[in-house]
């Protein structure tokens, strides 16, 4: 979830470098055609680099990269205006007025020890908070570098390849926003709770995901997280697997060769784009 990053919603657990074989990245095959599909973590820490090899191979042998939206609009100042202005309340209205007082303590708290004052958040709407909570945890951890997908994104434009997304940001936008209908309080406190079990959730999310052991990935992320909040794990992985595989399909139609890179979450479980490719035939070898 490119723009999502880790919302704070166990996603992207967003996502120490583990020197292991293997990689999240996988050729896929169709009769006429194939496919590099790569999981990705939004954020990294330095230790991360190099990325595993298999990510350049791919890379390489790709006519044209495919990301989860457009890496270049996220990063512009008109973008973050909108999305500032789409996930806050512009009517006064303050966090502490849709949550109750037992959730508002424990998120005054937290902010507390991470000298975050509550001003600078107050006025977002839960899903946003979410985000920028698991952020603040995410920096304090030591996750301070860039992404695979921003990474390959830079990369990319250096060398004039082709790039594609299968989201415009707005709908990420949209996604995020209608979050908001959800309980607000369940929002606030799974974030919380998420972020106590990060140190040892991010170790054991990107040991998954550097050796691309997805059924481990999927144990160790998804299963609370479908069964706690189900919902938001419809809105922001399976209905958007979904909304993807006719346009991957599409591209293993053509003569072109994609490297199409995603977050990690949407390959692992049932609902993975994985199952999904291998239930429709299509021949899934790892790299």
């Amino acid at each position: 979830m490119t723009l999502i990053k880790k919302c704070g919603l166990s996603l992207l657990a967003l996502f120490t470098a583990f020197q292991a074989h293997g990689a999240s990245v996988w050729k896929v095959s169709s009769d006429i055609s194939s496919l590099y599909i790569g999981g990705t973590i939004h954020l990294l820490t330095p230790q991360d680099y190099p990325l595993p090899s298999a990510y350049n191979d791919a890379y390489q042998a790709a006519d044209k990269i495919v990301f989860e939206t457009n890496m270049a609009t996220i990063s512009t100042p008109k973008f973050h205006r909108y999305m500032q202005t789409q996930l806050s309340y512009n009517d006064g209205t303050t966090i502490d007025q849709v949550i109750n007082t037992d959730t508002y303590h424990a998120l005054s708290v937290y902010l507390a020890a991470r000298q975050v004052p509550m001003m600078a958040v107050e006025n977002l709407k839960p899903s946003a908070l979410a985000m920028s909570l698991s952020m603040i945890e995410l920096k304090h951890l030591g996750f301070t570098s860039e992404g695979v997908d921003q990474f390959y994104a830079r990369l990319a434009l250096q060398e004039n390849k082709p790039i594609g997304w299968l989201e415009a940001p707005e709908e990420q936008v949209a996604m995020l926003d209608a979050i908001n209908q959800q309980d607000s309080n369940a929002i606030i406190n799974y974030a919380l709770s998420d972020i106590k079990n990060m140190p040892y959730t991010m170790k054991g999310l990107k040991r998954s995901w550097r050796t691309g052991d997805m059924e481990a990935l999927a144990e160790l992320e998804l299963g609370h997280f479908k069964e706690e909040f189900p919902d938001v794990y419809q809105s922001l992985l399976a209905d958007r697997n979904a909304h993807w595989m006719p346009q991957i399909e599409h591209m293993l139609s053509t003569n072109d060769v994609e490297m199409v890179m995603i977050g990690a979450m949407h390959l692992a479980g049932e609902d993975g784009l994985l199952v999904m490719l291998r239930d429709r035939g299509y021949k899934i070898t790892k790299m």
